[in-house]
């Protein structure tokens, strides 16, 4: 589930405009950023696509809440995957956006640009302690201040990769490489051992990629992204270097999580990110990999891995700002974060939850043991894909490294088209 939806959320949802004049529900702009006052009033609660799988999971949550508050009253909605930001953005602009709303933090971005998006660090500034740092900064817009939507859950994965191979290849199979200047020696080494027939990686590199090498992806002030900067270049020139070296799979251009899965499976690729569900494939598909499986962190040489993270946003507009406040706080504290956890692939981004034994406690079964690697890393993780990254971004800055990796670029004039390409949609966005 947080694999689909968080695909989904890439979707180009910050190149919706919305216009500024859209109001929130009730149709005028009687909202208030004070939140201090008596919890109570009717209020609308939607999420993204989790209706299906855990009905009774938020039912019991909203019961929870109007027994602590009597007095309030939450209805909860949920709407499919398909065309949610569509949909978001048409109730924006019809002045019917939901009390309290499910978002990613390409989805506040045009919300927070168009004033629908209520300022937590002014109206719920008390609560920020409990979070992630990471997580809190997540729902935070370049060019803006403030942090629009309470983080929610977290997603990351850690890397598999094959101690045979790596063996094989005269390394350690106990030291796997850590950061990209290790990964970059390991893959030349790997391949040359190889002559060629066992690449390290099945994938290009992504913005996040960009972001972990330590790129800075934008100015601060959010008006044009600066990922052609020399480090910048330097990774895309080292990615050509195992490009030709047969170090990056040849099919790398058009691989997809299924192909370079696939890659890893029959042995033919030595690192690939995964879960608990891939782990289980290799053990029957796959035996003897699975006897060789290593799991490590990302590769990242700024020290921080990446994160994915949902948020739960406040209508700025609303006519019960102090009950909307609330119940967002409810569904993301610590309590329910780790009551969600349990039932589903996810981490919660509270401070101090992922020190639970749930997280940290070896019992020898496979989905524990990704679980385990995952909440290590996710302590320190940041969300490196800028929220005004769009979907259409990342398709022209994948075609531009494509043309790099096949020598029909220079590094350089490949990154200064996409950042070209990028920051043209991004003066669209408005």
């Amino acid at each position: 589930m947080p694999t689909s939806r968080r695909t989904f959320a890439a979707v180009a949802v910050a190149a919706l405009v919305l216009p500024l004049s859209a109001c929130g529900s009730g149709g005028d702009d009687s909202g208030s950023s004070d939140a201090s006052g008596k919890i109570e009033g009717d209020i609308t609660f939607q999420t993204w696509n989790l209706k299906a799988n855990f009905k009774p999971y938020f039912d019991g949550l909203v019961a929870d809440f109007e027994k602590k508050y009597p007095g309030t009253h939450v209805k909860w909605i949920d709407q499919p995957a398909e065309g949610y930001a569509d949909k978001i953005s048409a109730d924006a602009a019809g002045g019917t956006l939901p009390d309290v709303v499910n978002v990613s933090p390409d989805l506040v971005a045009p919300l927070a640009k168009a004033g629908l998006a209520l300022d937590l660090d002014k109206a719920a500034a008390k609560y920020k302690k409990e979070y992630l740092a990471g997580a809190w900064a997540s729902h935070q817009i370049p060019g803006m201040t403030g942090t629009y939507a309470f983080p929610w859950y977290l997603n990351t994965g850690p890397l598999f990769y094959n101690k045979s191979l790596f063996r094989k290849a005269g390394l350690d199979p106990a030291q796997p490489p850590k950061t990209y200047a290790d990964l970059f020696a390991d893959s030349l080494q790997m391949a040359k051992k190889s002559d060629g027939k066992v690449a390290t990686l099945a994938n290009v590199p992504t913005i996040e990629d960009f972001g972990r090498y330590g790129v800075e992806l934008m100015d601060k002030q959010g008006a044009a992204f600066t990922f052609n900067d020399a480090k910048g270049v330097e990774l895309l020139t080292k990615y050509k270097e195992l490009y030709d070296a047969k170090a990056l799979d040849p099919q790398a251009l058009t691989a997809t999580p299924e192909s370079s899965g696939k890659k890893f499976l029959t042995e033919a690729v030595a690192m690939n990110p995964g879960s608990a569900l891939d782990l289980g494939n290799f053990k029957k598909q796959a035996p003897n990999l699975y006897k060789n499986i290593g799991i490590t962190d990302q590769i990242t040489s700024t020290g921080h891995v990446n994160m994915y993270v949902m948020g739960v946003m406040v209508n700025s507009k609303t006519k019960h700002t102090p009950a909307a406040v609330a119940f967002a706080h409810f569904v993301t504290d610590a309590e329910h974060q780790m009551s969600f956890a349990k039932k589903v692939a996810i981490f919660p981004s509270t401070a101090g939850s992922l020190d639970d034994p749930y997280f940290t406690k070896e019992d020898g079964t496979d989905e524990t043991r990704v679980r385990i690697a995952a909440a290590k890393s996710l302590k320190n993780a940041v969300n490196y894909t800028p929220v005004l990254f769009s979907d259409q971004m990342k398709t022209a800055l994948r075609n531009e490294v494509a043309k790099a990796l096949q020598g029909k670029e220079s590094p350089k004039k490949a990154l200064d088209n996409a950042v070209k390409q990028c920051n043209t949609l991004l003066q669209q966005q408005g």
